[in-house]
């Protein structure tokens, strides 16, 4: 089995614990994979994340949203498919600041070749600080 296809096959079986990403390292995590959706939390940021206002840069929040967009479609994709961004609309709605944050992402339609996501990010105080929609080119 190919590295794509094993790792579509994780995000699938809900394998939470075997989802590797760098991102682990500044303390992001996978929740929940579901059928065309996924949840992560981010409870805790280094101080490399923040901006000079101490509210977490917009840049990182962007990278938090790919990932619940690549393991909502990866959820959905056949053994010897793959996607990629095709395009990302970040909205932000509000300054995050630190604290436990979570996102949740869903598969709004996947057609043979394209897929349309919608991700949202809850900030500490469970507001809405981010929105986001994406298009998704698949490949076989």
């Amino acid at each position: 089995m190919n590295p794509v296809s094993h790792l579509n096959l994780i995000i699938r079986e809900n394998r939470v614990a075997d989802y590797l990403s760098p991102t682990r390292e500044i303390g992001m995590r996978p929740e929940e994979f579901g059928s065309g959706n996924s949840r992560w939390s981010w409870r805790e940021q280094p101080p490399l994340v923040l901006n000079p206002f101490g509210a977490i840069n917009g840049g990182f929040v962007a990278v938090f949203i790919d990932e619940l967009l690549a393991t909502a479609i990866g959820s959905v994709l056949e053994e010897h498919e793959w996607a990629m961004t095709a395009e990302t609309k970040v909205s932000y709605l509000r300054p995050l600041r630190p604290g436990a944050i979570s996102g949740t992402a869903q598969v709004v339609r996947r057609g043979q070749g394209i897929a349309f996501l919608d991700a949202e990010v809850l900030g500490p105080d469970a507001k809405v600080a981010a929105r986001a929609t994406s298009t998704w080119s698949i490949s076989r």
